[in-house]
């Protein structure tokens, strides 16, 4: 969430007081009583418009903020065990120009020093101390309120990535340490190797993602509660009474600091010190001379972070230098020297600011939410849909409400919750229209198979609005593609009569467009030029940009593969939509209704007659995938997404842009993005390129 920097020092302070109460409460309900309301992306969000603002306003802070503890009570059912070191909280930040921000600071407390770090993967686990004497694990607690923390050492010896006894490293082990690392402290490193005294390691107890899944196949089976997610999985593992349960639910662990001091001078020291001992650590972590090395890192594994068999939401990065970390010092319960760079959430927080009614081609008036900006899956995000006024009921929305949105790939964000506790009581009930936002006719109300709820729709049929929005699709890239003709271009031509329905587009002439504001003689050209080209349109496409209700780029593939020219489709009626893959009767009758209207057929002949080629698709006998669903993720090598879609088309086969239980491949390129997660979740088979092209081949 991007904030609102004007708000005056009373308005904050009403705004702090309700986020702190707000996260108290999730705090409470998830360490102390292991239940989940809303997503950890969401608590996450909340948290950073708190620490934001309290750095605008410090006088502020109390020290009863959630900024200024770590985390929950210590259970009760478990002793509780005291930190010599406190185990404090890390800064989430979520862009580059916030680590920048970061690194001005520490900068600024330090000047002349110079900067190197170490970067690592930020697993989504629970954060664990482990005590070993003389080279024996001895004990293990949780991080607690990051003071005291809870005693589950029994537990923990169930994890075997968890050594019982420190390994001794050979003295060719240690001779090619200190030869590698010559600034550290030899004597004391040489003293302590031997694992003599005591030993502190922290780390992360997590469920790798593999794991998870058996855990929720047996609960489910059992008729129990599947867990979350692996973290909340992990959590309740590590939190049982009876280490048999613990040892059972498999959970790894990757060590991340040395709390003893063996005379490094580096935090990168400590993690090879950590891995000479016998401590896993992360293979990913890595040295950065810089932050534009730990910029490069945090995209480079941002790619791959579908791929990982374990969770993870960021980055951790500390200042290397162990001495210049400890110089810096602490602010409230956060070191200055380390932060963690999280990737974007799929769910944030944020303000609805307005509602507006936003008239589309169908006549149908959807609610639109303007919200302060937020940033959710890598985009900053400003709008969502609300659907219909059923649903502003039942989420009961109000302008100025702090709402959760939710963003899934390339699905148009929504408002997936209220929180109706941040409520200060300025908040403003969401008009419903009662007359047409565009044209002032009267509105009705429809009920849409398929939809939850009642669609307000406009009355009048030739509503300016509905008319542009017909346009625009006709013009858009899946359906006649002509570039040039954006919405501010269509309004222009359709505000001059040039246009009125899609077949004028046909019609106009260079001498027309030079009449209009802002068209100079190339640009004139350009659009002719761009409208030439597209009189020749592939059949799928043409059906695509009738705009007919229910039917879709997929529909209109089907529908040209099944009837080969748009003549054998005029022509036909309900019972031979019927017959085409996927269609329902819903969508047979709304095909039929709309090539009945005699105002459609006019605009097809007129197309027609302005010079529309409509090229016939071949009806294909050979059909080796038909009834096979496919979905794409990330990007091939070997073609464009488009040209996999038309391959898989032409052999009968179907594309989807999301993954369901009806998928029957999903086909993994570079970069791929949450639909691989989902596919493993559902079971549903995931193949990459090179065995997608032997399917194509018919290998």
């Amino acid at each position: 969430m991007l904030f609102n920097f004007f708000m005056n020092k009373e308005e904050a302070k009403k705004r702090i007081e309700k986020l702190r109460d707000e996260i108290d409460r999730h705090r409470y309900l998830y360490h102390v009583l292991d239940k989940i309301e809303i997503s950890d992306a969401a608590l996450d969000s909340l948290k950073h418009e708190l620490y934001t603002l309290e750095r605008q306003f410090p006088d502020l802070i109390t020290s009863d903020s959630p900024t200024q503890r770590v985390g929950g009570k210590a259970l009760e059912k478990f002793k509780k065990v005291a930190h010599e070191v406190p185990m404090l909280s890390i800064e989430d930040v979520f862009s580059f120009s916030e680590m920048q921000d970061w690194e001005a600071r520490i900068k600024k407390l330090s000047p002349g020093s110079r900067f190197d770090y170490y970067a690592e993967i930020k697993m989504d686990g629970l954060a664990m101390s482990l005590i070993y004497q003389d080279g024996i694990f001895f004990a293990g607690a949780t991080r607690g309120d990051g003071k005291i923390g809870e005693d589950v050492t029994q537990n923990l010896k169930t994890i075997d990535a968890i050594p019982l006894r420190l390994r001794a490293p050979s003295e060719k082990e240690i001779g090619a340490f200190l030869k590698k690392y010559k600034d550290i402290n030899e004597e004391k490193f040489c003293k302590k190797i031997s694992g003599r005294g005591r030993i502190e390691v922290r780390g992360e107890a997590f469920m790798r993602k593999g794991v998870w899944e058996e855990l929720n196949r047996e609960q489910k089976k059992k008729g129990e509660q599947p867990f979350a997610n692996p973290r909340n999985a992990a959590a309740g593992s590590i939190r049982q009474l009876d280490p048999k349960i613990t040892a059972g639910r498999h959970l790894d662990f990757y060590g991340y600091d040395l709390i003893t001091d063996f005379g490094q001078r580096t935090h990168e020291e400590s993690h090879e010190i950590l891995k000479i001992l016998g401590i896993k650590t992360n293979p990913h972590n890595i040295y950065c001379k810089n932050l534009e090395e730990v910029e490069d890192f945090h995209k480079k594994i941002g790619k791959v972070r579908e791929k990982q068999d374990y969770w993870f939401d960021g980055n951790v990065v500390n200042v290397n230098d162990i001495f210049l970390f400890k110089k810096l010092g602490v602010v409230g319960k956060t070191p200055r020297g380390v932060i963690a760079y999280k990737y974007p959430g799929e769910e944030a927080t944020t303000k609805v600011l307005t509602v507006d009614w936003n008239v589309g081609r169908t006549g149908a008036i959807t609610p639109v939410a303007t919200m302060e900006p937020a940033q959710i899956g890598g985009t900053t995000v400003t709008h969502a849909t609300l659907h219909n006024p059923d649903e502003i009921k039942r989420l009961d929305l109000k302008i100025g409400d702090t709402v959760i949105v939710e963003k899934a790939g390339d699905v148009i964000p929504k408002i997936k919750e209220v929180l109706t506790r941040l409520r200060t009581g300025g908040e403003k009930t969401v008009s419903i229209p009662k007359k047409c936002p565009n044209c002032g006719s009267p509105v009705e109300y429809r009920q849409v198979s398929g939809e939850k709820g009642a669609i307000l729709y406009c009355a009048n049929k030739n509503c300016y609005a509905v008319e542009l929005g017909r346009v625009i699709h006709f013009v858009s890239k899946k359906a006649f593609n002509i570039a040039g003709l954006g919405e501010k271009i269509v309004e222009q031509l359709m505000d001059a009569k040039l246009v009125t329905t899609p077949a004028d587009l046909f019609s106009i002439k260079k001498d027309d467009l030079l009449q209009l504001e802002r068209f100079a003689k190339k640009s004139a050209d350009n659009l002719i030029k761009a409208i030439e080209k597209a009189r020749n349109v592939a059949l799928a496409k043409f059906i695509y940009a009738l705009g007919i209700p229910h039917v879709g780029e997929e529909m209109g593939n089907s529908l040209a593969r099944h009837f080969g020219s748009i003549e054998r489709i005029r022509q036909a009626k309900q019972d031979n939509f019927l017959r085409v893959g996927d269609v329902g009767e819903v969508v047979a009758k709304s095909i039929e209704q709309y090539f009945s209207d005699p105002k459609n057929q006019k605009l097809i002949d007129d197309l027609v007659r302005n010079g529309v080629i409509i090229e016939e698709a071949p009806i294909s006998r050979h059909q080796p995938l038909a009834g096979k669903t496919f979905v794409l993720t990330g990007a091939l090598e070997s073609m464009t997404r488009d040209e996999a879609k038309d391959k898989i088309r032409s052999l009968g086969g179907d594309v989807s842009s999301s993954v369901s239980k009806n998928t029957d491949y999903v086909v993994s390129g570079a970069e791929s993005g949450s639909k691989l997660e989902k596919a493993k979740k559902l079971g549903v088979k995931i193949i990459e390129e090179k065995e997608f092209l032997k399917i194509l081949s018919g290998s």
